[in-house]
């Protein structure tokens, strides 16, 4: 069986790593991408015309016009835990398995949270910015995380795993998640209007759907003290940037970070990013070794599997799944 691994070579060089691509390539024939562009639709029918599986970045869309067009292909496999930019129905029709990879960035988020929560917390950042150009340091008041409470929208892998560091911080933690259940006596679940008045410090963390687009706009951050900040790890389409930009510029907020936004490859809004009570970073909360290495080792065993014939785990329209090999 033929793969075409569809990231460009620095998404490679990011995103899969050697010993991932050396499994691949025990498994199946590996096709490379080599271009330094993003295939579009037309370019990835050209690039898997003759493959059976495509293993896709999070920038390589599976648009639904494809699946036709690629006879041969008998799956689609994501190098990601989203599939939004995967018309999933059109494959299903088609007959192609798509499949998903697991969140193995679960510590690494949580940490960038933590991360963030300092550095707003003791202007880390503003500090540095102001020694490298030469400008007059101001010595400002800091915050400690102890005695503070953070809350937490959304109580799924991430929530839970950031919630256990906060309270080895010795922080009161409060979670909003309408569709779980926290059993731990030390965590408090409460709705999000009571989150929003009552944290320091808002993580947002929840699921990006249709219902949670603009969850934190005009009204949520208008219901946040002062001195909190708020801090996105989720998608951008869950803020109203230009609510929050609002929020920031009148100082309502006394701050927020960003790893993610509505710009090209879920980044940060530059427009957001210059304001200088905001920290941003260019969608790196996953971006670690360990991270990294789980989610492609994860597509290798996928792989594997399909080429057995056998449904993977992380596939998600197995019962559609008629180009079985």
């Amino acid at each position: 069986m033929k793969v075409l691994l569809a990231h460009t070579p620095e998404m490679r060089r990011n995103y899969y790593g050697d010993r991932s691509l050396n499994g691949l390539r025990a498994a199946a024939e590996v096709i490379l991408h080599e271009s330094d562009d993003t295939l579009d639709a037309a370019g990835l029918v050209r690039a898997a015309k003759d493959a059976d599986i495509i293993v896709a970045d999070r920038m390589t869309e599976g648009r639904g016009e494809i699946f036709a067009q690629l006879p041969r292909l008998r799956a689609f496999v994501r190098c990601a835990v989203d599939i939004r930019n995967v018309d999933v129905e059109a494959a299903s029709q088609a007959g192609v398995l798509v499949t998903r990879a697991g969140p193995g960035f679960v510590q690494a988020v949580a940490e960038l949270a933590l991360g963030f929560m300092v550095d707003l917390s003791r202007g880390v950042s503003r500090a540095t910015a102001d020694y490298q150009a030469g400008r007059k340091v101001e010595a400002r008041m800091g915050r400690q995380l102890a005695g503070s409470r953070i809350g937490i929208i959304g109580y799924g892998s991430i929530g839970r795993y950031l919630a256990e560091i906060a309270k080895v911080m010795r922080m009161e933690v409060l979670v909003a998640d309408p569709f779980a259940t926290v059993s731990d006596g030390a965590i408090r679940q409460v709705g999000l209007d009571e989150l929003l008045g009552a944290s320091d410090y808002v993580v947002c963390l929840a699921i990006a759907n249709e219902q949670t687009e603009n969850l934190i706009g005009e009204a949520a951050l208008a219901r946040m003290q002062k001195r909190a900040v708020f801090i996105n790890l989720s998608r951008g389409n869950l803020v109203d940037e230009a609510a929050l930009a609002r929020a920031l510029r009148e100082n309502r907020i006394a701050g927020a970070a960003m790893d993610v936004g509505r710009a090209p490859d879920q980044m940060p809004s530059p427009e957001l990013a210059r304001l200088p009570n905001v920290i941003a970073t260019p969608h790196v909360g996953g971006l670690t070794p360990q991270a990294i290495e789980y989610q492609s080792l994860e597509t290798v065993r996928q792989v594997e599997a399909i080429v057995k014939g056998e449904v993977p785990q992380g596939a998600v329209n197995a019962e559609r799944w008629t180009r079985r090999p």
